[in-house]
């Protein structure tokens, strides 16, 4: 096979791979993203102050040397 029909081949297969589009679950995306958002809200929900706090008293002192 020369390298005319190799390319050609390699071509199509490329191609197809781009414009390929997989049926999309969206009720199980809606659900995965909805148990993801859960567990972040209440795992991380009054952390984020606390190290907000300890980063500007940590930013403070360099901020007053310039």
């Amino acid at each position: 096979m020369g390298r005319g029909r190799q390319k050609a081949k390699h071509t199509k297969v490329a191609r197809d791979l781009k414009y390929y589009s997989p049926p999309t679950d969206l009720s199980a995306l809606q659900r995965e993203l909805q148990s993801q958002r859960s567990e972040t809200s209440s795992a991380d929900g009054d952390d984020w102050a606390e190290d907000s706090d300890d980063w500007a008293d940590e930013q403070a002192p360099s901020a007053r040397r310039r």
